[in-house]
């Protein structure tokens, strides 16, 4: 092995070594923060809007129409501003050679709050080029560290608020592993205490503030000893705080079954996950929910947030030509968590009135692939209920 593979050995301890130093850096960072932006006493506040990839500019179509709607008039004295930002394809990030170009990143932060159509990330193992996602580089660059996805179903007794750590675990180091060459791969997990301390807290000062009883710590610690078995610690250190709630420890792989359990799924209200399986398992909520074209999603930092749907691009869809067809609730939930961040909550909760009145079982018009309503057909009924309570 000394002679075949010593040098790349060498050069993988280099790459670590400069890895380590960059993440203590970050946790530093962390470590001395400056506390959350409090929109209620901003003069304006500023929407961008970014459309993505695949299904995305058409959702985002629908979206921008509800909030122009809702916020016509906020928006004609000048207390709020819709920016489109343009620049964040696939096409366009490929060609500059980065996963969110430099232009494209000062726009954003430029901006308080953005909402985002989802973006194509390249496959690995293929002859696409090796470019992180797009969500993980905005979610490190503005350090969007809380990834808080709601799933309701009232008739089945769920209400479940899911608090993913955003910034950290698989994702942060996803697209910097190293590889020993027709032998093997090794990709890099990291969690820092700062990062942990403040998921924590945010899911458990939900919970406080929400009348939530129950908090699900859910992890595999048991098997992830050092990551996983960190966060384990600090989130029940965190836990003890809050005597009131109830907290509880549960594994991935069982959690991911207790969800479609009907016999226990009902106890839980808010659930703590480390990024990796906060990922996986909030699909799975949202397909008990309706499908992952029902759930919205919010990214949440103490300076930014960014507000999406919680599915993917559905290149498929566009291939097939059914684009059209693509089911704008997602985002436009999205939207109205967005709405609610920036204390516009008059409007987050016209909105809230409106989807749940045009996704129920007595809706007049329902988008199912192929078969129902189009997305602008979806749109205009539900501009059309907006349009009645504003």
């Amino acid at each position: 092995m000394k002679n075949n593979y010593e040098a790349e050995i060498k050069a993988c301890l280099e790459k670590y070594e400069t890895i380590l130093r960059e993440q203590i850096a970050r946790a530093e960072r962390m470590e001395q923060d400056a506390g959350a932006v409090d929109y209620s006493k901003k003069d304006k506040i500023i929407i961008g809007l970014i459309g993505g990839d695949g299904i995305g500019p058409i959702i985002m179509e629908s979206a921008k129409k509800v909030l122009e709607l809702l916020l016509k008039e906020k928006i004609a004295s000048g207390k709020v501003e819709l920016r489109v930002i343009e620049g964040l394809t696939l096409e366009n990030r490929i060609a500059k050679g980065q996963s969110v170009p430099d232009d494209v990143l000062a726009a954003i932060k430029a901006c308080d709050v953005i909402l985002k159509g989802p973006t194509t990330t390249p496959k690995g193992g293929t002859d696409a080029p090796d470019m992180e996602s797009a969500n993980v580089t905005l979610r490190r660059e503005l350090d969007l560290y809380a990834n808080v996805r709601p799933v309701s179903v009232p008739e089945k007794g769920i209400d479940w608020t899911f608090f993913r750590e955003n910034t950290e675990g698989e994702y942060v180091l996803g697209s910097r592993g190293v590889e020993i060459k027709d032998k093997l791969a090794c990709d890099f997990k990291v969690t820092t205490n700062a990062g942990t301390e403040r998921i924590a807290r945010a899911a458990f000062e939900f919970a406080k503030n929400n009348g939530k009883d129950n908090v699900a710590i859910v992890t595999k610690a048991n098997i992830m000893k050092k990551t996983d078995g960190k966060f384990s610690r600090i989130a029940n250190q965190i836990a003890a705080e809050y005597p009131d709630i109830t907290s509880e420890e549960w594994y991935i792989d069982i959690m991911a079954a207790n969800l479609v359990n009907e016999n226990i799924r009902t106890k839980f209200k808010v659930f703590l996950l480390p990024n990796l399986y906060g990922d996986i398992i909030t699909d799975e909520a949202a397909q008990i929910q309706g499908g992952v074209g029902t759930g919205g999603s919010s990214n949440v930092g103490d300076r930014y947030a960014m507000f999406e749907a919680i599915h993917g691009s559905a290149p498929r869809m566009i291939a097939e030509g059914i684009g059209h067809y693509a089911n704008p609730q997602s985002v436009i939930k999205a939207a109205e968590m967005l709405l609610r961040h920036v204390c516009l909550i008059s409007e987050a909760d016209i909105l809230a009135a409106a989807l749940e009145k045009t996704t129920g079982k007595d809706a007049k018009v329902r988008i199912d692939e192929c078969k129902g309503a189009t997305c602008a057909e979806y749109t205009e009924y539900l501009l059309a209920e907006l349009a009645n309570n504003i």
